[in-house]
Parts: structure tokens; C-alpha cells; sequence
């Protein structure tokens, strides 16, 4: 199946949905978005993932696969290195957030900073840490979406060509896109007549 872009119908009905990109591009926003317009339940998969004081949660890999498993879904494709192709294995539907590296880039530092000025809670009783450390932490939210701006698109072209024909994946540019897309989504748009 080819890409898809923000004017394409949809092959089907998402039923378990993946939001790729970088810390920063908008992927809980748009799965928040997607899950109240398609009525799929979601799970934010920091959540599950970090404990208190940013410890790892060692019940994480399993709270997922117990998600995954249903039948209908939406989250985040994140944590690869722990999860493999647990939520890949399982989509139907993709939505890759494509962004300009200055657009996410701008999105991770203004929510950082707003984060840390308003002392945000934010899993399980975690806050951002000082904003110094983005000069002392190569593991910084700031640093990782520098560094990993371009891995999401080697995940999307991966699953192209191992489960191309089983997914639609649609290339999202730019938050004009991704209001139209979500616009779109809600007025039933983007899907055939004999999906809706």
C-alpha cells in the first residue's frame, strides 16, 4: 500500500492505531484527537512506563501487550527498544507526524520549559527536571528529539516493506495538515461511503 497523504481516503475503519514522531511532534494531542472521533480507547504510554522518580515500571512490557491485545486501540509508537514489534505487529493504521526538525524542535523546548516553569505533574508524580540539564543530560527530552528526529521515519519505512499491504500509513507535515487531517477524520471525509 502506498503512503498516504492528509487528502487520502483511508483503506478502512482504524481499529488500532500507532502516532509516530519525535518527543515533541504532537503524538498524544493526535491520539487524543483520534480516540475521541473513532471511540477507541487509549493509553498514553509514558504512563505506563514511568515510575516513581522516572524509575521504569517493571510491570510496563505487559501492560502494553494486555492493551495491544484488544481488539480496537490508539497510543503512541514509542519505546521500540523495550517493546520491538509488539504495537507495530498489531496496527492497522499509522499516522506519522513528519514534522520540520525546527517545528519539533520549537514544540519540545516551549513544552519543557512551560512544564518545568509551572512545576507540571506529570507521571505518576514526576516533573520536568531543571532546564540546566539539557546542557549536562545527553538523555534530555530536548537532546532526544534532536538526536532522534529522523528514526521515526526508518520505523514507518520498515514496516512499509514488512507489513505494507496489512497498514495504511499516513505522512503527516506541519500542524496545517494534522488540523486538516483531524478536520477531515470528524466530517467522515476520509472515509468511503461504505466505510461510514
Amino acid at each position: 500500500m502506498p503512503l498516504l497523504s492528509v487528502d487520502d481516503p483511508l483503506p478502512w475503519v482504524p481499529q488500532r492505531v500507532l502516532v509516530a514522531g519525535t518527543s515533541g511532534s504532537g503524538k498524544t494531542t493526535l491520539s487524543t484527537a483520534v480516540a475521541e472521533v473513532l471511540g477507541l480507547p487509549r493509553v498514553e504510554l509514558d504512563a505506563l512506563h514511568h515510575g516513581t522518580g522516572w524509575q521504569p515500571r517493571p510491570t510496563f512490557a505487559a501492560e502494553v501487550a494486555a492493551f495491544v491485545a484488544q481488539p480496537r486501540w490508539v497510543t503512541e509508537w514509542q519505546y521500540t527498544n523495550k517493546l520491538g514489534d509488539l504495537l507495530s505487529g498489531r496496527a492497522d493504521t499509522v499516522l506519522w507526524l513528519d514534522h520540520p526538525r525546527r517545528l519539533t524542535m520549537w514544540q519540545v523546548t516551549r513544552r519543557t520549559v512551560l512544564r518545568r516553569w509551572r512545576r507540571e505533574q506529570l507521571w505518576n508524580g514526576n516533573t520536568e527536571g531543571p532546564l540546566r540539564t539539557v546542557f549536562t543530560d545527553p538523555e534530555h527530552v530536548i537532546r532526544w528529539a534532536w538526536r532522534t528526529h529522523g528514526q521515526p521515519g526508518r520505523r514507518v519505512a520498515g514496516l512499509l516493506e514488512s507489513r505494507g499491504e496489512q497498514v495504511a500509513v499516513v505522512r503527516l507535515r506541519g500542524r496545517a495538515q494534522v488540523q486538516r487531517w483531524v478536520r477531515r477524520l470528524r466530517e467522515g471525509s476520509l472515509l468511503s461511503p461504505d466505510l461510514q
